[in-house]
């Protein structure tokens, strides 16, 4: 009998790469837009930018959730803010929305703008989770009306700019013909 596996030598070493590369954009350019601007924005952007790239080089079930969970639980080890749960949680979203597209990203339409509307979900639903539960605010109506218009509306804003960036370098990649990780 032989037994495939879900995850390859590639795909768990392409997890530590990306969940890395999660810790360190939270850690540096998420940092310093909340400290500069105290908005998310650059949080999202690091989060978004990590799991869509991930799931292109992949393309598989599971990964996207393990980069979010293994980042955030590195980011905690030098920022212990329990706001990266938020972030922990938006990442599992996005891995099962992204079932919608059978986790395939590549430079076709389609996949693309699949990819797009679940990131931006994926986003807002981070906003929403760390306006509610870890914002400091009394868990109330005003709390949750902030956490559904500004604060889901502004991480919003940052997995688009994920979006923004990710897209055109899968693209790139794509005409490239850098598809060869993906079937290592």
């Amino acid at each position: 009998m032989t037994r495939t596996k879900h995850f390859t030598t590639v795909d768990i070493a392409l997890a530590g790469v990306f969940s890395a590369l999660w810790a360190t954009l939270s850690l540096t350019l998420g940092r310093l837009s909340f400290v500069w601007f105290r908005l998310p924005i650059l949080c999202d952007f690091a989060a978004f930018l990590t799991l869509l790239l991930v799931t292109w080089a992949t393309g598989k079930f599971g990964i996207a959730s393990l980069v979010g969970i293994l980042g955030s639980l590195i980011v905690l080890l030098f920022n212990p803010s329990p706001h990266i749960i938020g972030f922990a949680a938006s990442a599992v979203l996005f891995d099962v929305l992204m079932l919608a597209n059978r986790h395939r990203l590549n430079a076709e339409v389609r996949n693309m703008a699949i990819a797009a509307l679940m990131t931006a979900i994926s986003a807002y639903f981070a906003g929403l989770v760390i306006g509610i539960f870890f914002m400091g605010k009394p868990l109330d109506g005003t709390t949750l009306q902030w956490a559904l218009t500004v604060w889901g509306g502004w991480h919003l804003i940052g997995g688009v700019i994920g979006i923004v960036t990710a897209l055109p370098i899968i693209v790139i990649l794509e005409k490239a013909h850098v598809g060869k990780i993906k079937n290592a």
